[in-house]
């Protein structure tokens, strides 16, 4: 049973990893091929409810390759780790035939650790369907499925469903479409051809937004300025021929003219007031009244 689909595990190393250059290399050297090797063997015990004994079989292989995969857990034909360092794969977690992982991967549940009982035998880790790539770093928590041919990206953080044929990235993880998704396999879950990133499409849009808007408020203030300029005093009325000032011109001349003949410490009282002996004068009429008393009195 260990060593049933040897063969076949060889040579799916052989083809997704350009550094290996020959299958005894492989056999020899490859901490990936090691763990999956010691982990059917820790399944087949836990199978047997020999638990743990197959707990200290994982052991070895985490002591021995640096890669922990957990007895309980489910794993398909043809599953490749590629560097393998610090790989973790929980109980519950489920993978399908032709995965590959890279280094840094954690397969995690975070259900909360009170009432641990309770859980046991519970699906709290990530299903990962066939063909899935997961690259460096990545972490898949909780009981969520990532779709057949799925790719997720170096150091994301994938707390829901991808679905089928998409690329998972960012933290928290979100769904973007790659531009070659007819490539087969994709190394590290990074599409060679790169992906357009939603988040950052919506920032570009609302910047070119601000900048027509702040280009539309600029016209509206060049054209207020244009207005104010525009507003000047009534320009002379032309009567026969002859420029003559406006009625406007007339008023105001005749205002200034009036002040200047007030004589000094003679106040102005406004039209309707009272003056001294009781009597309500107009403007013109108090200031007759105080030029004719100022003239008496200097008689």
């Amino acid at each position: 049973m260990v060593f049933k689909h040897l063969r076949e595990d060889i040579d799916a190393f052989m083809a997704r990893d350009p550094a290996a250059r020959s299958r005894l290399e492989i056999v020899l050297c490859y901490p990936g091929l090691h763990a999956l090797l010691l982990f059917r063997l820790s399944n087949t015990l836990w199978k047997r409810r020999l638990f743990l004994l197959a707990r200290v079989v994982s052991q070895v292989g985490r002591l021995t390759t640096g890669i922990e995969i957990h007895p309980g857990a489910t794993i398909g034909r043809r599953f490749v780790i590629d560097h393998g360092f610090g790989v973790v794969i929980g109980e519950t977690a489920e993978i399908g035939d032709d995965v590959t992982l890279y280094q840094g991967v954690t397969l995690g549940g975070i259900a909360p650790s009170v009432d641990s009982r309770a859980q046991v035998n519970v699906k709290r880790h990530p299903t990962l369907q066939a063909n899935v790539i997961v690259g460096s770093g990545a972490q898949i928590l909780g009981p969520i499925t990532v779709g057949e041919r799925a790719r997720v990206g170096a150091n994301s953080v994938v707390t829901r469903d991808v679905p089928p044929g998409e690329t998972a990235v960012g933290i928290p993880a979100h769904t973007v479409a790659a531009r070659d998704r007819g490539e087969r396999f994709s190394a590290y879950g990074t599409p060679a051809g790169g992906c357009p990133d939603p988040v950052l499409a919506t920032i570009e849009a609302l910047g070119a937004r601000v900048a027509a808007l702040v280009e539309q408020v600029d016209r509206l203030q060049g054209r207020t300025d244009d207005m104010r300029g525009s507003m000047v005093s009534p320009a002379p009325v032309p009567i026969d021929g002859a420029h003559r000032p406006s009625p406007l011109h007339g008023a105001m001349d005749h205002i200034a003219r009036a002040g200047s003949e007030i004589p000094p410490g003679i106040v102005v009282k406004p039209a309707g007031a009272t003056s001294s002996d009781g009597i309500a004068r107009t403007d013109d009429h108090g200031r007759r009244e105080a030029g004719d008393r100022s003239a008496s009195q200097g008689g």
